[in-house]
């Protein structure tokens, strides 16, 4: 008996030995594998990571954007009053949300960043020195509705997605900060910002008047608790966002959500004119050692519509010129470069260098913030009495305003405006406009909106019937009623800017728009009019010895 359980007893330890033996080669071959998959990784990683130093250690030059990016706020050019105004918003006590209007290319994203890098310094202002400036472009910010991916606000990474991870694998959701979060204490600066989708546009809203980013899972609970306590937190009392936003858009205000406009202040950068296009298109050629004709400067400062466009014509011809050994950019050059990017002229109207009959000086508002010189021409033909007809050429009927959902179509009111204006001449001055073939004009196609351009075509066909002759270094703008009262217009300011500029001597405005700020200027005159007796009798040349001398 004993010896059975003796050889039953021995027979069990031999199978025992045999699964441990063949549990331990299991195991061993388990580590074995590990062990093989980290060398094998390892030597991956090693082989990866040599493979981007490489990559890496690749350098080309700088480009000349780069080079010739604003360091400081002085060297963003031509927008002296708007960094004021950005300045005030940002580096005070109580910081604003901002949004910058302007055309591309003229510094918004430059005076953006190097303001906050002032209000870091300003020990009265609540950014420290570590706040980030996270800028983003709102025509690539991809989002999912699903919440997914949202790289602006911030999605949460549900257990079910692929790459979830060990928490996911628990069943455990998983925030991920956005843009806001990542700006927290800092600046979001968020170019071309009506073009955000307008799901995203509500929730960036929402956390503006909030200052924190609230997420939401079907897979959390939070009663949970294999969910960790930060997390909880996170779903609970949402992700930190107390940032100071600044917009950046080329659209006008109207086109965006007046929500938004509500809760931001509006910042007017003006276009580039040509001697600020000019100052960046010199500084670009002296970063990159080179010397450049001054015909050929002339060439860029003529076509370069912004300060982008200035160096990237600058930065081809020295490549041109590099090609060739030259060291100096040529006119030859810089003609090449923009015969083959088709550019176009700049369209700058000057005033006429003689007065002439029916020819007038109107003033019209170009884009957002930028007046232009409006050239109204009228022509007068005596026919038989009450037999004469008017005609209008050169305005666009009209015109696509917007974008995206916000656009609409405007038609012009010069139309309306010529019908006042004769009824005007009939009732005020006994001019039968009926006797007269009356061809008004507007040179160029620009879109005109006729209201302001009242007066202006009242004082061109007043001159080609009665032959006296237009100041060429006067121009003007307001509405005219059809009892020949002078009403305000809109954009004044940079109308008369844009008079100055074109060398204009003096201005005639609404009555209703004038400034007291007007009377301190000594390089032009600002004359108001309540009525369109008051424009005739400031508008003409009477002198003929001074109409011999032009």
């Amino acid at each position: 008996m004993n010896d059975f359980f003796i050889q039953y007893g021995g027979f069990l330890y031999l199978i025992q030995l045999v699964f441990a033996v063949i549990i331990g080669l299991y195991f061993w071959n388990l580590l074995k594998n590990q062990q093989l998959k980290k060398t094998v990784v390892c030597k991956e990683t090693q082989k990866e990571t040599f493979k981007l130093k490489k990559l890496r250690d690749i350098k080309l030059t700088e480009p000349l954007s780069s080079l010739t990016r604003p360091t400081s706020l002085q060297d963003v050019v031509g927008q002296e009053e708007g960094i004021d105004i950005l300045r005030s918003a940002l580096c005070g006590c109580n910081p604003q949300h901002v949004i910058i209007y302007g055309p591309p290319g003229i510094g918004k994203t430059a005076a953006a960043r190097l303001v906050l890098e002032e209000a870091k310094h300003n020990s009265f202002s609540p950014f420290d020195k570590n706040a980030k400036f996270i800028e983003i472009d709102a025509t690539i910010t991809r989002f999912d509705e699903r919440n997914i991916a949202d790289p602006l606000i911030g999605s949460v990474h549900d257990p079910i997605y692929q790459g979830a991870g060990a928490m996911g694998t628990a069943g455990i959701p998983q925030p991920k900060p956005g843009a806001c979060t990542k700006a927290h204490g800092g600046m979001l600066f968020i170019d071309e910002i009506g073009e955000l989708h307008p799901l995203q546009m509500n929730k960036l809203l929402k956390v503006l008047e909030d200052r924190k980013v609230m997420l939401e899972s079907s897979y959390y609970s939070e009663n949970d608790k294999n969910i960790p306590a930060h997390i909880h937190d996170i779903f609970l009392n949402g992700l930190p966002a107390d940032f100071r936003l600044v917009g950046a858009t080329t659209r006008s205000p109207e086109e965006l959500p007046p929500a938004l406009r509500s809760r931001c202040l509006e910042v007017f950068f003006k276009p580039l004119d040509s001697q600020e296009i000019k100052s960046i298109a010199q500084n670009a050629v002296e970063n990159i050692h080179f010397t450049i004709e001054a015909n050929a400067l002339d060439e860029i400062t003529r076509y370069a519509n912004n300060g982008r466009e200035a160096v990237n014509i600058v930065q081809l011809a020295a490549g041109i010129a590099q090609v060739q050994h030259l060291s100096i950019i040529t006119q030859e050059i810089v003609e090449k470069v923009l015969n083959n990017g088709r550019f176009s002229p700049r369209q700058e109207i000057k005033p006429k260098d003689k007065p002439f009959i029916g020819v007038v000086n109107g003033l019209a508002v170009h884009s957002i913030n930028s007046g232009t010189l409006l050239e109204v021409e009228a022509a007068s033909i005596p026919v038989k009495p009450g037999q004469g007809l008017w005609t209008v050429t050169g305005v666009i009927e009209e015109e696509q305003v917007g974008g995206g959902d916000h656009k609409y179509t405007r038609k012009s009111m010069a139309r309306g405006s010529v019908e006042n204006v004769l009824s005007v001449l009939r009732m005020r001055f006994d001019i039968n406009t009926r006797d007269y073939d009356i061809h008004l004009n507007f040179p160029g196609g620009t879109p005109v909106d006729g209201t302001s351009a009242g007066i202006s075509i009242a004082t061109a066909i007043y001159s080609s019937i009665t032959g006296k002759p237009v100041d060429n270094l006067l121009a003007m703008t307001g509405e005219l009623s059809v009892h020949g009262q002078i009403k305000p217009v809109g954009g004044v300011l940079f109308k008369i800017e844009a008079a100055r500029k074109a060398g204009i001597k003096r201005v005639i405005i609404p009555e209703e728009n004038w400034l007291n700020i007007f009377a301190s200027f000594t390089d032009i005159d600002i004359v108001p009019a309540s009525d369109l007796n008051e424009v005739l009798n400031s508008a003409f040349i009477n002198d003929v010895r001074t109409l011999n001398m032009l």
